[in-house]
């Protein structure tokens, strides 16, 4: 077999795993909706904990969109599950986090290669003998003169702003935007993890000590 037809079904592979993985979530979220849960309170906290299992892993796939998710189950449980959904993003996004920051570099620019993106693995191949200041100030450099200061200094409230961004699917989604920010190695981990801790808090938390009804409120 050729490299390139080799590359090709490599690529092929991975893809056919992450859209198995991806439709498996869905099919699981449509079972847990069509369960009668009234009955059985254990059976209901079990399939409350797979669903936000299920949510956390939704919410770390780049351009997979997971908040709905998170919104549809305070729409239905009320405000008690606030808080379980938010430490359930949090997961997601600190996974999604650590994915990028514990990739290989070698292993990137292979599937890179495979893809035909020659552009892009030439960038990670001068990037990756940089140190994290040396790239720090790649990034000064070629970033517009507007967007220097959130990109440099301010990247963590970058970081912040980008997940609450309405349409951030786009770019990503929040899963998309944390595996890219780990892949930089630009961010302390601890750092980051604080920050979506703090970036994720303002509506379920407003939901949770307000007691505010969705469903109500959406009806």
């Amino acid at each position: 077999m050729r490299p390139r037809c080799r590359g090709w079904c490599r690529t092929l592979l991975r893809l056919a795993a992450v859209l198995l993985v991806a439709y498996g979530i869905h099919l699981l979220m449509g079972w847990v909706v069509g369960l009668n849960l009234v009955d059985d309170g254990r059976l209901r906290v079990g399939v409350i904990v797979v669903f936000l299992l299920a949510y956390a892993l939704l919410v770390a796939m780049p351009f997979v969109p997971g908040v709905e998710i998170g919104l549809s189950l305070m729409v239905m449980e009320g405000p008690w599950i606030a808080p379980l959904v938010y430490l359930a993003t949090v997961t997601g996004l600190v996974l999604a986090f650590a994915a990028g920051e514990w990739v290989s570099y070698r292993r990137l620019r292979r599937v890179l290669a495979d893809l035909h993106l020659a552009r892009a693995s030439r960038l990670i191949e001068a990037v990756e003998p940089l140190s994290r200041s040396e790239r720090l100030e790649a990034l000064r450099a070629g970033a517009p003169a507007w967007l220097r200061p959130l990109a440099s200094r301010y990247r963590y409230l970058l970081i912040a702003l980008l997940v609450n961004l309405p349409g951030n699917a786009v770019l990503g989604g929040g899963g998309g935007i944390l595996f890219t920010a780990g892949l930089s190695r630009l961010f302390l981990p601890a750092h980051a993890i604080v920050t979506v801790f703090v970036a994720v808090a303002p509506v379920p938390l407003a939901v949770w000590l307000f007691g505010i009804d969705l469903g109500a409120w959406l009806g």
